[in-house]
């Protein structure tokens, strides 16, 4: 490639592009798109379906899942930032979760699993915590 594509490159990446891949034509290349990076947190489908594998009771799972939406939207790393709390049951402080494994932070079947510890130590069990939130708006 010639420095003045490479500059056209930069200024215009479209046009920088299908030059390229006339260009690739022509000479019998073919260009491919690169492959996708694979996402290094968990989506918060995914980990709803974890939640449900640990938690095969339909009643307890949905208040269980309630509460996550409310506190976190399933979101693994959603951190308040007045108070600090972190994940998705918003564990304050969030190291506690250190308590279910190390991987805490990133890891939503560690969260999950902590959680639950605390919704059934704290209330008896998650539908009993999802009472609490709604009276309150907290757990």
């Amino acid at each position: 490639m010639s420095v003045t594509f490479i500059r056209r490159a930069v200024a215009s990446p479209k046009k920088a592009l299908a030059t390229a891949a006339v260009a690739a034509a022509t000479t019998g290349m073919v260009l491919a798109a690169a492959p996708a990076q694979a996402a290094t947190t968990s989506t918060g489908s995914s980990a709803q379906a974890i939640a449900h594998q640990m938690i095969p009771d339909a009643a307890q799972f949905n208040a269980f899942s309630k509460i996550v939406e409310h506190e976190s939207g399933w979101n693994i790393s959603a951190t308040n930032a007045s108070s600090g709390a972190y994940g998705l049951v918003q564990a304050l402080p969030a190291s506690k979760m250190a308590s279910a494994g190390a991987d805490w932070k990133t890891n939503p079947k560690t969260q999950i699993k902590w959680g639950l510890d605390y919704m059934n130590s704290r209330y008896g069990s998650p539908a009993a915590a999802w009472n609490f939130w709604q009276a309150n708006g907290w757990y």
